[in-house]
């Protein structure tokens, strides 16, 4: 079994106490996972860029017990204030991954974490969240054992991402990463996100992407009920099938920087995210009005300029534009006179694709 590789054998009896700070982002998906299999393996692969400004920053403080334990000790704040609510989530990613970190039940642990947009609006706060945490627990794993290499400690902290929320796993490392077995990926894994391995044009380097936030509250549905919906969906293989082709497409589009072909896929890809929800049962809609009017407002602006302007969707209203930088100064002034309108109290993110996590 490969995850049996991720079971510390050389851990060192320490009485070690500290702060350890990281720093990870969002990412967003270009070919969507939606589906998963037990223990978070999912059901298709998906390819994701990495982003900059939209990340977590999780503090974790760690001391030793004074004695053995049977459970967990850990407390939860998220911008300075106590999220007790969130302790049900945390409990459940430590009973997970402590067969790989068997060391967690004699620590007390202190989790200080703050986004830098909007919890739960549809940005994925829980992959930038769980990978944050993920690597400051792999921080504190590595002065138990410093041996430990950076090509392990990225691959385990993905590994152990992953097991706390799916795309997580896609939050290490960037800017373009793979989840999910594919026989065009070298390396791939259902296991845990790789970076591309792969050539990329320069037209898909420093990529755009503005958020604009349409609706910043709470999804009706969480990921986890819409991922479970996938079982026994009427159109779940067809779907699975076609991510995987597209995988194969992206691969070729990526390599020749044909910016057109790139815009019909990632679009076609966030629309089937939605059609696969509004197909499921219960169906669901997480689009809102002035999503669809944003939508048509970019296709309407594309075809009168030619510009390589497009959009995606994750599982929410929020709409992530994405662009080439060369033509960032036309289409920020677009977004400004024409689509911040349709946010949310006019507020949107300016973003771009990033390079991974940061240890602060």
């Amino acid at each position: 079994m490969l995850e049996n590789k991720f079971i510390p054998t050389n851990i060192l009896e320490k009485n070690i106490s500290g702060k350890i700070t990281w720093s990870s982002p969002s990412n967003i998906a270009l070919v969507k996972y939606w589906g998963k299999k037990e223990n978070q393996i999912p059901e298709n692969q998906s390819i994701s860029f990495t982003l900059e400004a939209c990340k977590t920053i999780t503090n974790l403080y760690y001391s030793k017990n004074e004695s053995s334990s049977k459970d967990f000790s850990f407390k939860v704040f998220l911008d300075n204030v106590p999220k007790p609510d969130f302790e049900p989530k945390i409990e459940t990613f430590f009973k997970r991954i402590e067969v790989y970190m068997p060391f967690l039940k004699d620590f007390h642990f202190k989790i200080e974490t703050e986004n830098t947009f909007p919890h739960s609006s549809g940005i994925a706060s829980s992959a930038s969240g769980m990978s944050a945490l993920a690597l400051c627990l792999m921080s504190v794993e590595k002065e138990l054992n410093p041996e430990i290499s950076e090509e392990y400690f990225n691959k385990k902290a993905s590994f152990l991402a992953r097991l706390g929320s799916g795309s997580a796993c896609r939050s290490i490392e960037g800017d373009l990463v793979v989840w999910g077995k594919h026989n065009n990926i070298d390396g791939s894994s259902d296991l845990f996100g790789i970076k591309y391995p792969y050539q990329v044009h320069d037209n898909f380097k420093n990529y755009q992407d503005t958020i604009l936030l349409v609706d910043k509250g709470e999804k009706q549905v969480s990921s986890t009920v819409g991922h479970n919906l996938m079982h026994g969906h009427p159109f779940a293989q067809e779907r699975f099938k076609q991510a995987e082709e597209n995988i194969t497409k992206i691969k070729g589009i990526l390599e020749s920087g044909d910016l057109k072909a790139f815009i019909a896929l990632v679009e076609s890809e966030a629309l089937t995210l939605h059609a696969m929800m509004m197909t499921s049962m219960p169906y669901f809609i997480l689009m809102k009005p002035n999503t669809l009017e944003i939508i048509n407002k970019i296709w309407n602006f594309r075809k009168q300029t030619g510009l390589h302007i497009c959009f995606t969707l994750d599982a929410g209203a929020n709409v992530h534009i994405l662009y080439p930088e060369k033509e960032a100064k036309t289409i920020l002034e677009f977004i400004k006179t024409e689509l911040v309108a349709y946010c949310q109290n006019g507020h949107y993110i300016c973003d771009r694709i990033g390079f991974g996590a940061k240890k602060l």
